[in-house]
């Protein structure tokens, strides 16, 4: 179970990193955290379900472009939070409906592949699943909350912050993947 674990939080920390940054934008209540922290956890739970049961079919289709999926959705929504936040004194508003979506399945694509390999750690693809998704939970809930509370000290560039930390994460994706 201590491998399920340590995948799990390597999983979760691209969710976590969006989490803090969403938190730091000093928009986050305690239910819009559990709210963005649920999404992400059950985005990150399902994901690896998805890929064990596509299996090897598609692993070599989904490996070739799963990096840039997760590249242009998390560049669109930094790029989207950066233009708000020049355009606006204001916050914007919190990731929420379709951009809430669209983060969650940008961060939790990885994990679709990592569902390929969950057989060969000679535990449950449910359970493990499931303890992926309640650690992203934790880590979220924990991010957006730490992140609102580091708003106090960022002031009015934490919305540009974000952005940047979502265009930072998307480019990681794509350059761990094409170097590979």
């Amino acid at each position: 179970m201590g491998s399920v674990f340590a995948l799990a939080v390597a999983l979760a920390i691209d969710a976590f990193a969006v989490s803090l940054a969403q938190g730091a934008a000093g928009r986050m209540r305690v239910s819009s955290a559990l709210k963005l922290a649920l999404v992400f956890g059950l985005a990150q739970g399902v994901m690896p379900i998805i890929g064990w049961s596509l299996g090897m079919a598609f692993a070599g289709w989904i490996e070739r472009v799963d990096h840039w999926i997760a590249f242009v959705l998390l560049s669109a929504l930094g790029l989207n939070m950066i233009r708000a936040a020049r355009e606006d004194t204001e916050a914007g508003p919190a990731l929420t409906g379709w951009h809430l979506f669209a983060a969650a399945i940008a961060t939790s694509i990885d994990a679709a592949a990592a569902g390929i390999a969950l057989p060969l750690l000679s535990v449950s693809v449910f359970w493990a699943c499931a303890a992926i998704g309640l650690v992203t939970v934790v880590l979220c809930f924990a991010g957006a909350l730490g992140g609102r509370h580091a708003s106090r000290h960022l002031e009015g560039r934490a919305e540009i912050f974000g952005g940047f930390v979502l265009i930072a994460i998307g480019v990681k994706i794509l350059v761990e993947h094409l170097a590979a």
